[in-house]
């Protein structure tokens, strides 16, 4: 199948209209039951940007997500992060039986204006981690994030007040930072995966070093030796701060 042209969702309430729920009772922030979502009509996959942030819990979703030229499964208790302008498309599968389940968070940037997490949320790097760099959780974390989730349905189902945006904004801010520890958690516990990461960093690295690459293009960048890892800048960072202390420039100037 050819390439399409990502289709830009720029609001929530087009969201809505799109996967057939009904209009959102706040226009700047949602919270979805993925059991409510229907497939799109017509000959997916489809790649998608959104003008939003997306916060996604889900299991059973029998669907392949697109980042870049490759797919990835999408297995059961897994959580990822879309932020606004980035690209990612989904495949979604034959199998009917399937009961897909989870939640979805939805948060317009405006929700945020004029707030500390506008700003904050820019530190948290998972937003720009690749699909196959998902967070795999415990059914004690999902039972975590899904309450996270549900408190902040609940707040905008109740009558808005002044307080209603603080309390949502910190609801979302604890979300946020269990998702950090939960990715600390995974970085820890995943030993064989990215220790093998570790290995290769130091491969690629020795391998350049005593190359001409060197003398011809100088120290190589963080994003080089990513693309050479097959894993987002980001999440190398994440990984190597976690695992050794030092950030993935740091290990370049220690190899020197």
């Amino acid at each position: 199948m050819a390439n399409k042209q990502p289709v830009r969702i720029k609001t929530i309430s087009e969201f809505h209209r799109l996967r057939g729920l009904p209009n959102p009772e706040h226009p700047l922030i949602s919270v979805i039951n993925v059991e409510d979502v229907i497939k799109l009509p017509g000959d997916e996959p489809t790649n998608f940007i959104y003008d939003f942030y997306s916060i996604a819990l889900k299991r059973n979703c029998d669907a392949k997500f697109k980042y870049g030229q490759q797919e990835y499964d999408f297995d059961e208790g897994t959580m990822f992060f879309v932020a606004p302008n980035q690209v990612f498309g989904i495949e979604h599968g034959n199998n009917e039986t399937v009961k897909k389940s989870g939640w979805m968070l939805l948060v317009h940037p405006d929700f945020l204006w004029n707030t500390k997490l506008a700003k904050d949320i820019k530190q948290y790097e998972y937003f720009d981690y690749s699909v196959h760099e998902a967070l795999f959780l415990s059914e004690k974390e999902e039972t975590i994030i899904a309450g996270v989730m549900q408190n902040i349905q609940q707040e905008y189902h109740s009558n808005i007040d002044q307080f209603s945006q603080d309390i949502i904004i910190a609801q979302l801010e604890l979300l946020l930072n269990y998702a950090e520890r939960f990715y600390h958690r995974q970085f820890l516990t995943r030993k064989i995966t990215n220790h093998t990461i570790l290995d290769r960093l130091e491969e690629i690295l020795s391998k350049y070093f005593n190359s001409e690459d060197l003398v011809q293009k100088g120290l190589p960048t963080v994003q080089y030796i990513a693309g050479a890892l097959n894993v987002s800048p980001n999440y190398l960072s994440g990984l190597l701060k976690v695992l050794t202390g030092q950030s993935t420039q740091q290990h370049i100037h220690d190899n020197l």
